[in-house]
């Protein structure tokens, strides 16, 4: 008799942190998923869930791309050889095409690329990246306007 595997929620797939500002003050057009280059105290407290990516954003150097703002804590039982930094830019792992893409969106369309989620896929960390403009403060009161409208159209349907 064959055993079951047990699927603990820090090993399988699931969501580390999310950026719900993006959505707010970007109009994203396009998302793209992207690998991450980690150290290993970090990929630890990412089991831990201690990650933010409020102040996440992409910047393109050499095509390359890297992530700036992504605040990941440590540990407290961090070993003590290692120096830990809380923000350091850290190399996303795309495809060259998708790299020309995001290349051509920011250079030409004037596009930014904001860091959307981050979460676990396969056993690899994985994160959701999305190119948007900024919208304007009128376009953050209408998306405000339509949520709170859905909301009551959906309340009215489910006390009728």
């Amino acid at each position: 008799m064959a055993k079951k595997s047990k699927k603990t929620k820090t090993s399988g797939e699931g969501s580390i942190a999310r950026n719900k500002r993006a959505t707010y003050d970007y109009k994203i057009d396009e998302k793209f998923e992207a690998g991450i280059v980690l150290q290993g105290w970090e990929v630890k407290s990412l089991r831990a869930g201690r990650a933010q990516l409020t102040d996440g954003y992409v910047q393109l150097h050499k095509m390359e791309a890297w992530l700036y703002g992504c605040n990941i804590s440590p540990l407290i039982t961090a070993s003590s050889h290692s120096v830990p930094e809380l923000q350091r830019r850290r190399k996303l792992l795309l495809h060259r095409r998708e790299l020309a893409r995001l290349t051509g969106a920011v250079e030409r369309k004037g596009y930014t690329i904001v860091a959307m989620s981050m979460y676990w896929k396969r056993g690899k960390v994985k994160i959701e990246i999305g190119i948007g403009k900024g919208k304007k403060e009128f376009d953050k009161r209408a998306s405000i306007k339509e949520r709170e409208w859905n909301r009551d159209k959906a309340r009215s349907i489910r006390t009728h």
